[in-house]
């Protein structure tokens, strides 16, 4: 269930209340005013996993890819030295 920070503009009391999305809270518990309480901005918690799955395809597929360019710059090398560069 979320949480959320509330202010009330009459006490300026600050609040957390845990409800859900669809849920209005409006009044304020601490001086009894009613509609009262603003909800403040929040900065979202954000948990990020790493998985080494992910890594290792990506380090794999690098090592296949250097390696088939490899072949292909020395083949390139190897044809340019054979190839007589004419004096412009």
């Amino acid at each position: 269930m979320p949480r959320y920070k509330y202010n009330c503009t009459a006490c300026e009391e600050i609040v957390t209340i845990f409800h859900t999305l669809d849920e209005i809270y409006s009044d304020c518990e601490q001086c009894g005013c009613t509609g009262s309480m603003a909800r403040l901005l929040s900065k979202p918690f954000i948990i990020k996993q790493q998985t080494d799955s992910n890594r290792t395809q990506v380090g794999e597929l690098t090592k296949k890819y250097i390696k088939e360019n490899r072949e292909l710059l020395k083949q390139e090398k190897e044809e340019l030295r054979k190839k007589t560069h004419e004096p412009s």
